[in-house]
């Protein structure tokens, strides 16, 4: 099943997790009107990432946004292989399975993925999740408290680590990059502490 209903014990080493870094673009940012056009990902195993088993789909929608096109790239009449979206969403969760969900602002691409879950009668996600904006704030130190964000861009992660932003705003090269920023916070973690799946998630 792709809900994960005997959660990973925190306790387990975090080599041993699989992990999948999500991204999605969609046409907007509502919950309710807007509908993902792509849906990208990829996974982490052993602290590597398995870059000949990533995931990209093309989601069929009849909703299009002219300005956001912009962003992603992705047009209305996109000579893309387009699926409809029950089963790119059928596909996807045949490929997170249970691991642990990593994405940048993790809960827009978790909500607007259970949003479309729920269209289609199909079960919202259970999956334990990470969010990287969050995580990178575990690096800073505690004499910088007061200079830390609410939130961190994934563009300002890439800056941070040096990441190529080539292909960035597209699902998956933007899955590629927070995968990448993943694994350096995670290296600068290890540094300070023991790092436990317990302490990723709190």
């Amino acid at each position: 099943m792709w809900f994960n209903k005997n959660k990973n014990t925190p306790q387990k080493s975090i080599d041993k997790i699989r992990f999948v870094v999500l991204d999605t673009e969609t046409t907007g940012f509502s919950f309710y009107k807007d509908r993902i056009l792509c849906i990208g990902a990829l996974s982490i195993e052993n602290n590597v990432i398995a870059v000949r088993n990533t995931f990209e789909v093309y989601v069929n929608q009849n909703i299009y946004n002219k300005e956001t096109a912009k962003i992603h790239g992705i047009l209305k009449n996109s000579k893309k292989s387009l699926i409809e979206e029950k089963e790119a969403l059928l596909q996807f969760l045949d490929y997170l399975g249970d691991a642990v969900i990593i994405a940048h602002h993790a809960m827009f691409d978790i909500q607007m993925l259970n949003h479309a879950l729920e269209r289609q009668g199909l079960p919202e996600l259970k999956n334990e999740y990470i969010d990287t904006s969050r995580l990178y704030k575990k690096t800073l130190l505690k004499s910088n408290l007061l200079l830390k964000k609410e939130q961190y861009s994934l563009d300002e992660l890439a800056e941070k680590f040096s990441i190529s932003k080539e292909d960035r705003h597209t699902a998956l090269g933007d899955a590629f990059i927070t995968a990448i920023a993943f694994l350096k916070i995670l290296t600068l973690l290890k540094q300070k502490k023991e790092v436990t799946l317990r302490y990723l998630l709190k």
